[in-house]
């Protein structure tokens, strides 16, 4: 039996072909224009070179947001999936499968948060009369192109690695304490949680784009701990019950998708205003104040479920 006979991957996967070809076509028009882009002259070779531009733009608006929606549409199929691979119950188990679904969970982070840097300086790069990041943001775009082409071939070692015979473990072993980086408390991990949120909301207030960008990094790698080894113990309103796929799921009102979906759309913009500026050399920081908004829901969300635990119970876990 192989895991190609399910149909949500075939889907999936014939999708993902599909969007490869359109990009790879966007890529070869691309190398052209990198070669041959002359905004100054007047020949009719640069006349086409600008009407290919806004058609590669059309092609490039539609799969990169094909790709964002086909992440979704890819978690969903790990979840589907923990009912046909022995052992999983949940993500977690179909995730670990094998060694190459950590790293393409990895990748399709990094590219989603590296087209939406495209998107927006491809905004920028539209809005001005001579196309001043073109350059700049087709490297970006060829850079992205390469990291698409590697995901594509580990999607097809990872789902065709995925043992069908042989169980593998599920979310209670994976994420089994101890697992808290550099031998860190509970109780610090959540006391640096809360930290850090505060500090990137006063920096975001003051406007300071690389001091937030760090912070930002940093309370990714943070408040993916937290969540998993101690909100998400909330959620599941089980003291031994650590993972992070768990709450996605119907039994928990698929509130990961708003924890995780919060933190994510934070990060983001709280890092792109450091990003734009280092390709852009002009400040763009309006997107910081939406940073604050996504992360403040975020930890609203999670310190709810601790306050209601304890009013119901009077303990914590």
């Amino acid at each position: 039996m192989s895991i190609f006979l399910s149909h949500e991957i075939v889907v999936f996967l014939l999708i993902e072909v599909i969007l490869l070809v359109l990009m790879s076509i966007a890529q070869a028009n691309i190398v052209v224009i990198l070669r041959y882009w002359d905004f100054e002259a007047s020949s009719a070779l640069q006349y086409r070179l600008e009407k290919k531009n806004y058609l590669i733009n059309t092609i490039l608006y539609f799969t990169v947001a094909t790709k964002i929606i086909l992440f979704l549409f890819f978690v969903q199929s790990l979840n589907s999936l923990s009912g046909v691979v022995p052992g999983a119950m949940c993500s977690a188990g179909v995730v670990g499968a094998n060694v190459y679904g950590n790293l393409l969970l990895l990748v399709k982070l990094w590219l989603i948060f590296g087209f939406g840097l495209w998107l927006i300086v491809n905004k920028l790069d539209l809005a001005a009369a001579d196309f001043p990041y073109l350059r700049r943001k087709y490297w970006l775009y060829t850079f992205l192109f390469v990291g698409v082409a590697v995901e594509f071939l580990l999607e097809i070692a990872y789902f065709g690695d995925i043992p069908l015979n042989v169980p593998v473990f599920c979310c209670s072993v994976v994420f089994q304490a101890p697992k808290l980086p550099f031998g860190y408390t509970q109780e610090f991990l959540v006391s640096l949680f809360y930290g850090l949120f505060i500090a990137i909301a006063v920096l975001n207030v003051l406007k300071n784009a690389m001091a937030s960008f760090i912070c930002n990094v940093l309370f990714l790698f943070v408040a993916y701990y937290a969540i998993t080894y101690f909100f998400g113990l909330y959620v599941y309103e089980m003291p031994n019950h650590k993972c992070p796929y768990c709450m996605l799921q119907k039994e928990y009102y698929y509130i990961g998708y708003v924890i995780w979906g919060t933190l994510f759309l934070g990060i983001f913009f709280g890092t792109m205003p450091f990003l734009i500026e280092l390709m852009t050399k002009k400040p763009h920081l309006r997107l910081l104040k939406f940073s604050t908004f996504y992360l403040s829901l975020m930890t609203a969300v999670c310190t709810f479920y601790v306050v209601r635990y304890y009013v119901m119970t009077g303990v914590f876990l």
